[in-house]
């Protein structure tokens, strides 16, 4: 689908979630997207740096002007125009970043049980309120600390409970595990998964995880320059990638290229276009674990020459970036040993292993 389409299809506020349309320009930057998540679930939204995210979660909370457009919660309408517009506190939506914000001078438990306070509970309650909240996010023994006696992890857990024990009608997270350790991020997010579920807030996640994405999310939405790029259930999203950003989240290489006389080729890379696809664009996307490096000049279906852009780390081994055309190459790190920048490189990868997407 399209961007003006997808755009188009949506209907703010679906089944009581929460929706919107907005338009926010910046000097030379613009952002006009569309979102829509239905009452209850968990949406991940992810793009590159600078596309737009926080600007989005932002006019979503009310602490961004936007220049045209509509925000819609539970069928009422939070941002008619630019003009009439609902506090940040009177919205029903929480706002929880990288920063836990957690007042320094509170305990755990007067931090949780702060956000009740402002929302009119008696102090009984809300301290008992605060304690159960505790409970749940595993730090009910932990109530008499301050934040400094806190860990990086236990601070967010604090922020955690503290957003959702005001029962928020919708809550937004923007990226809020990146600061973590990936075993610290990994307990987080379980419990991030587990609560969502049980409270069925409708959310947000902001991030630049696929694990987060694929644990917590239902959907997921693409940004790119200020642009919705692709919108749909996080398998088929992942699986066919609309974009090269969004193949490089699903650990995918998606080429461009054309087809002509069912065969398609990018740069030095030519393939029989199977299934057959009309003359024109196509992508072909392919694991960078099936590329394989050729110790004989190339010559074969599926064969190559290509020159050594970049070499990254990976949790496997080493990434190896090649250009004409554009493709990621999965290394065991002995293997990559000698390569650099320059290296002229002899690729293939079997026919059997790539698909055909339409462009």
């Amino acid at each position: 689908m399209n961007r003006a389409a997808e755009q188009d299809a949506v209907t703010p506020g679906t089944a009581g979630g929460l929706g919107a349309r907005v338009v926010v320009r910046r000097g030379g930057f613009a952002l006009d997207a569309a979102l829509d998540v239905p009452a209850g679930e968990v949406v991940a939204l992810m793009g590159p740096s600078g596309a737009g995210k926080s600007t989005l979660l932002g006019v979503l909370a009310g602490l961004t002007q936007f220049d045209e457009g509509s925000v819609v919660l539970r069928g009422r309408e939070l941002d008619v125009d630019p003009r009439r517009r609902t506090p940040p506190s009177a919205r029903g939506i929480v706002l929880l970043g990288q920063d836990p914000r957690l007042f320094p001078h509170l305990t755990a438990v007067e931090n949780v049980a702060f956000g009740l306070r402002v929302r009119g509970a008696a102090k009984a309650a809300a301290a008992a309120g605060a304690a159960e909240w505790l409970r749940r996010v595993g730090l009910d023994h932990h109530g008499g600390r301050r934040p400094a006696q806190l860990s990086g992890g236990q601070q967010q857990r604090v922020a955690l409970a503290r957003a959702l024990a005001t029962a928020p009608a919708a809550i937004l997270l923007d990226e809020p595990l990146t600061s973590l350790d990936t075993e610290t991020a990994g307990d987080v997010r379980a419990l991030l998964h587990r609560q969502l579920a049980q409270t069925r807030t409708t959310a947000i996640v902001a991030t630049h995880d696929a694990v987060d994405a694929v644990a917590l999310a239902t959907r997921l939405v693409v940004l790119e320059d200020g642009r919705v790029t692709q919108s749909g259930p996080v398998r088929d999203v992942l699986a066919s990638p609309a974009t090269r950003f969004a193949a490089a989240v699903a650990g995918l290489n998606r080429v461009v290229g054309r087809v002509d006389a069912a065969r398609w080729r990018a740069g030095g890379l030519a393939l029989a276009a199977s299934p057959p696809h009309a003359a024109g664009e196509a992508a072909a996307v392919f694991r960078p674990g099936d590329v394989r490096i050729l110790d004989r000049p190339p010559g074969g279906p599926g064969e190559w020459e290509a020159r050594v852009v970049r070499l990254e780390q990976t949790p496997a081994g080493v990434r190896v970036r090649t250009s004409d055309p554009d493709v990621a190459v999965d290394l065991p790190a002995s293997r990559a040993a000698g390569l650099e920048p320059g290296t002229t490189l002899a690729l293939a990868v079997d026919p059997a292993d790539v698909r055909f997407l339409a462009v």
